[in-house]
């Protein structure tokens, strides 16, 4: 019995209780079981009761009383406590429970999918760095996070869209044209220009591509090089994104709001809506309206468009777009955006508490990074990758909410050991695939018998509790935008796995013969690599299957 079935039984129950006239009530639409912390009060529990008896005008445990009578009754069920103030503690027989793991092998990678935010139509835009260098050790968290991000939105029903905002457009471009443009002709790096090794390199590039490049006006040589080395700069971040498995549905360039005159659409669109006015030769969007500290500026005086007015177009873009929900990935160094941006999201008709959510990630170190010499005076991205790996880094900052501030220790990170989480995790999985290689080779065949009674072992037990609550810790990281539950999830259940290992065979002895309950328990263990695979790759961690 899988948690879902569960929760209609309870319903089924309680749905019985209100027909035979016991209780006057709302049936809800959605039951929840949860696995209690302690397992001797249950395989499941439920605070339905509590939740109804205000308006059943009843005592709670009156309530979980009519509906542990009748779920008693249900095939599979072995017991119903209820236990405190009214909530009801659900033990399964042990058939029932164990069929959760023929449930999960035949699911295979869809087990954990579900339906928490089916009709949500999001887009979540993280990232979105300068192509005027390498991605580096501030960019890192979000690539993590905000993939992972999109991994749960998906696999909860959400149709999501992933988008990096390039920030080709205004003056840190021409600092990068005029850097390219020097490198190219070996002058001495600009002032507040791009230092490193890859501008020296985007140089030589762009002087084969045009080599009358000094040849050129000034100005038209820096437009040039910008030109050039923009395209260059923006594969090296693609490269290196695909290198750390973070996938981009949507590549949104900001010089196209400003080329296709969206930016100024924008500007006259929330004018007619009455928030734009003139006043010290600028123009000006009314967002202390809507919570802001102060009004935004939008045209300067001197006619140029501020960063605002590409946000403000920027937003309506995606809305106009179709995004309902848009969510907003910023660094720690963006905490002032987040009233300007519901601002802007009020003064274009939309409800600045559903359709846009902003989250601010918390500054990370890593013990031992060096700077890098390619990048210039940062820490490189490719070199953490050269030097951890993806896994390692993805898996240790997807650990920890966004907004603690974290300090890792890089050759920590490298360790083979249980003392690492990632090898912990990877381990169990990598387990799981020996474990079903060596049973095939004695014999062991999943579909010569399954008899899910007889896995009846206190372990076995506790790993189904825990396979079996999966796909309520991915709707739930889904939900909160947390994917640290996935990770602090899969080491819970590779402990249980490792501790069910040491307790029961899977192969048999020399000279014994193969049983059933050696294919249960292969069934078991199947089940378990199934989830362990499908939660690390909601992480964009591999799964080996040899360590």
């Amino acid at each position: 019995m899988t948690p879902e079935q569960l929760a209609q039984a309870i319903t089924t129950a309680l749905q019985a209780a209100v027909d035979a006239g016991e209780i006057s009530v709302e049936v809800p639409a959605e039951v929840r079981v949860e696995r209690p912390k302690d397992r001797n009060h249950g395989d499941w529990a439920s605070n339905l009761a509590l939740q109804l008896a205000k308006q059943a005008g009843m005592n709670p445990r009156q309530v979980a009383q009519l509906v542990a009578t009748r779920l008693r009754e249900t095939e599979g069920v072995a017991a119903v406590d209820i236990a405190g103030p009214g909530f009801l503690n659900i033990t399964l027989d042990a058939a029932s429970a164990g069929e959760l793991a023929r449930t999960i092998v035949e699911g295979a990678e869809a087990y954990g999918d579900n339906e928490a935010l089916v009709g949500h139509t999001i887009n979540l835009e993280f990232i979105s760095a300068n192509p005027t260098g390498h991605l580096h050790i501030g960019h890192t968290r979000w690539a993590a996070l905000g993939d992972s991000m999109r991994r749960l939105l998906a696999a909860s029903g959400a149709d999501v869209t992933a988008e990096y905002y390039i920030n080709d457009a205004g003056t840190q471009m021409d600092k990068f044209g005029e850097s390219v443009l020097a490198a190219a002709l070996g002058e001495p790096t600009p002032e507040g220009g791009y230092p490193g090794e890859y501008v020296q390199e985007l140089g030589q590039k762009v002087l084969e591509q045009r080599p009358d490049l000094g040849d050129l006006p000034r100005a038209e040589g820096v437009a040039t090089a910008r030109e050039l080395g923009y395209p260059l700069m923006l594969g090296l971040i693609q490269d290196t994104l695909e290198r750390f498995g973070v996938h981009f549905d949507v590549w949104f360039s900001e010089q196209s709001l400003h080329d296709e005159g969206a930016v100024d659409k924008a500007i006259a669109r929330l004018r007619e809506q009455g928030h734009v006015y003139d006043a010290d030769d600028a123009v000006w969007l009314r967002t202390t309206d809507f919570g802001d500290d102060k009004d935004r500026v939008l045209i300067r005086s001197n006619g140029e468009h501020t960063y605002f007015a590409s946000d403000a177009a920027y937003y309506l873009s995606k809305k106009d777009r179709g995004f309902t929900e848009k969510i907003y990935l910023l660094g720690a160094d963006h905490h002032g955006y987040v009233n300007r941006l519901k601002a802007i999201s009020s003064a274009a008709g939309d409800d600045a508490d559903k359709n846009i959510e902003i989250r601010i990630g918390q500054l990370i170190s890593i013990n031992g990074a060096r700077l890098s010499k390619r990048a210039g005076n940062v820490v490189d991205l490719n070199d953490m990758l050269d030097w951890i790996g993806a896994d390692a880094i993805r898996y240790s900052l997807a650990r920890y909410p966004a907004e603690t501030p974290l300090s890792l220790d890089g050759e920590e990170l490298r360790k083979q050991s249980n003392d690492n989480p990632v090898f912990y995790v990877q381990y169990a999985h990598a387990r799981t695939a020996n474990v079903a290689r060596l049973a095939q080779a004695d014999g062991v065949d999943r579909a010569d018998g399954f008899d899910p009674a007889l896995l009846d072992h206190e372990t076995e037990a506790t790993l189904l509790a825990a396979l079996g609550d999966f796909p309520r810790v991915v709707a739930q990281a889904a939900e909160l935008r947390e994917p640290h539950r996935v990770a602090r999830y899969l080491e819970d259940l590779a402990g249980a796995f490792h501790k069910w290992y040491d307790a029961c065979r899977v192969r048999p002895r020399d000279g014994e013969e193969v049983t059933d309950l050696h294919r249960s328990r292969l069934w078991l263990n199947d089940a378990t690599g199934v989830v362990l695979r499908r939660g690390l790759d909601l992480l964009g961690v591999s799964a080996p299957e040899r360590m």
